[in-house]
């Protein structure tokens, strides 16, 4: 089954407004409005969806879910199985309010069921988007392409700041080591990158330390802004 980006990719231009542009605008308008219906403040955590519970990665999410609840966040995923669904699932059960942005796959990506909030995109761009307004700062479990390509998004907006600086937070560090090492060694000593881009990334392998890293920088700038403090007040 062809995805409606691929539609999209591979349509002929003929010169006038097509209807996906519509299409696209309309979803990008439906997703701000989901996002406003977010309670505040919501972290976003990626990971593979190919893990079941009998994988470290599944049980770390559902900790972190759980954790992240604990401290007063909404917990939004990319809706889907495996770590996804974990975090999603230590939320609900702890009782914090759970978010599921899916996205329409070639094979069906069902939403996991541990949602109290879901929406299905047709567009990937649409729906990063919306996973990066919805945050406070991301946390990475061990993923495959889907998972790097959040991580290194989110590196290149605050780089270019076209987003306000938030925490990257890469779980699980002998999953991630590599991949840092190669980073350092190689477009850091190149000049490719500067220290102050590596340092983005925080690496760990407490949940804990997880959850407090992204809370911190949360409380930090609601300190600083008396308009999100207001906001965080409700007033």
């Amino acid at each position: 089954m062809a995805t409606r980006d691929r539609e999209i990719l591979e349509q002929p231009h003929d010169g006038r407004i097509p209807e996906h542009v519509r299409l696209i605008a309309e979803e990008f308008r439906v997703g701000f409005e989901l996002v406003d219906r977010i309670p505040e403040p919501a972290v976003t955590i990626f990971g593979s969806a190919r893990v079941d519970e009998s994988d470290p990665a599944y049980r770390e999410a559902l900790v972190l879910g759980r954790l992240f609840a604990d401290a007063g966040f909404t917990v939004v995923t990319g809706g889907g199985g495996g770590v996804m669904e974990a975090a999603n699932r230590g939320c609900q059960e702890t009782d914090g309010y759970s978010v599921g942005l899916n996205v329409e796959l070639p094979h069906e990506q069902e939403p996991n069921p541990y949602l109290d909030l879901t929406y299905t995109f047709d567009h990937f761009y649409a729906r990063k988007v919306m996973l990066v307004k919805a945050s406070e700062g991301f946390v990475l479990c061990p993923g495959g392409f889907g998972t790097l390509d959040e991580m290194f998004e989110a590196l290149t907006l605050i780089q270019t700041g076209k987003v306000q600086n938030f925490p990257v937070v890469l779980f699980d560090s002998a999953y991630w080591r590599g991949l840092v090492e190669w980073i350092e060694s190689t477009p850091l000593r190149r000049g490719m990158v500067a220290e102050d881009d590596v340092r983005l990334l925080f690496v760990t392998d407490d949940p804990a330390e997880a959850v407090a890293t992204i809370v911190s920088c949360y409380e930090r700038r609601c300190a600083e802004s008396p308009a999100a403090a207001h906001k965080e007040a409700g007033e």
